[in-house]
């Protein structure tokens, strides 16, 4: 099978993956889709993913890594709990789903070397996402920005909903500025994909993927800070920006991120921590605490709980944040012990934004775009196969001629 032809074969089944992990709830579409129809077509998506990885990787040849074992031990709190069908058979449902998950990374991990291949797939798979959302909002501005979100962004062809967009839209713009840094793509291609992503970005009005974003590169960027000229230049013009930005477009900033809420409403985090603090207080039994009370749809009493630690610690207890802390610790500590580079900086963006988004959003415990994005930054961060050396011919002494001869007289 030719070169070329394997990596497109992976970059469609890196895609399905997203695919799998948009959902099937949101907003209401231009065209009205049955959510049936949807569930449908994501775990379609899912299953073939799986499929072309296998048959891309029929001898099963993996790269081993702490990353997607710590996922695969994080099967075995979600099957306790499950088991008892407390959360119903959906729970072994989205069980049988994160297995085929995970199962898809370890046959994709054969080509995981360190280097941008999954980036590149990452942002053009997002990037067509996007361009979605832009075409449904051309179509429909009405749809696209609802009022029953507060005008905000919303998908009017797939239903995603703002904080959706919001992080896809962060994600490729902070991977894109890094390529860019790092000399890996030109400003006409970088500027295609992070204007109109920031425009969208914009238009949700979400304030954890901005956040994440701007601390994200940050942090990024201070990575590269003593070996990249063109990474300190960026990190100045950056601060002189925000400088004047805060001094000249204050108050405007301000509306942007309180988005009309009181003060109230805004410190307690849009209502999540009355859900936070319901969930805390809730009785548990010893085996809820452990394993939790199964895998359900992230939510609590019928609110979401929109917080990855209370989810996962609802449906896998505290062995589920055990795994899912590791995960973070273990892919951060092999980043700060990688020498400076360009996948380095873009393994540590993807892995501060998850951390920072992780407060405000759910989805560490699950298949979801959270661990793709953990998935990637594994990539980056796997040290590439060294090829077997060469054995070295050994010179031969020369024969003498009356020793040639096959026969002894």
């Amino acid at each position: 099978m030719g070169t070329d032809h394997t990596s497109k074969i992976v970059g469609t089944a890196w895609g399905l993956l997203i695919l799998n992990t948009l959902g099937s709830t949101g907003a209401k579409t231009i065209v009205p889709l049955p959510r049936s129809l949807i569930q449908m077509v994501t775990m379609g998506a899912l299953a073939v993913a799986f499929t072309l990885a296998l048959a891309v990787n029929p001898r099963l040849r993996i790269r081993a890594g702490a990353f997607v074992f710590l996922l695969t031990l994080l099967l075995v709190p979600s099957v306790i709990s499950s088991a008892d069908l407390e959360s119903g058979f959906g729970a072994l449902f989205r069980c049988a789903r994160l297995a085929l998950f995970v199962g898809t990374l370890w046959l994709l991990s054969r080509w995981w070397d360190g280097g941008l291949t999954f980036v590149r797939h990452h942002i053009r798979m997002y990037f067509a996402v996007l361009a979605s959302v832009a075409a449904g909002a051309v179509v429909s501005p009405g749809a696209a920005m609802p009022e029953l979100y507060g005008g905000r962004l919303v998908g009017a062809l797939w239903p995603l909903t703002p904080p959706q967009i919001g992080q896809y839209a962060a994600v490729i713009i902070g991977l894109a500025v890094l390529l860019l840094l790092g000399r890996r793509t030109d400003r006409v291609s970088a500027a295609v994909v992070i204007v109109p992503a920031l425009v969208l970005l914009a238009l949700t009005h979400t304030r954890t993927a901005t956040l994440g974003l701007l601390i994200g590169l940050v942090v990024a960027i201070g990575s590269l800070f003593l070996t990249s000229a063109a990474a300190r230049r960026f990190f100045a013009w950056g601060v002189l920006c925000a400088a004047v930005a805060a001094v000249g477009f204050g108050s405007v900033l301000r509306a942007w991120f309180l988005r009309g809420q009181s003060e109230e409403n805004f410190t307690s985090l849009t209502g999540r921590a009355k859900v936070w603090d319901a969930l805390l207080a809730a009785p548990r039994t010893t085996s809820e605490h452990l394993f939790g009370a199964g895998l359900g749809d992230k939510s609590f009493g019928g609110l979401p709980i929109d917080n990855s630690w209370l989810a996962v610690y609802h449906e896998q207890g505290m062995t589920g944040v055990a795994l899912v802390a590791a995960v973070i610790v273990v892919l951060g500590g092999v980043a700060l012990l990688r020498p400076p580079s360009l996948p380095r900086a873009c393994a540590i963006f993807l892995i501060s934004y998850c951390a920072i988004a992780s407060y405000t959003e759910a989805g560490l415990g699950d298949a979801s775009p959270y661990l793709l994005h953990l998935a990637v930054a594994a990539s980056l961060l796997t040290v590439p196969a060294t090829a077997p050396a060469a054995t070295a011919e050994v010179p031969r002494r020369p024969v003498p001629r009356w020793a040639q001869s096959s026969e002894v007289t």
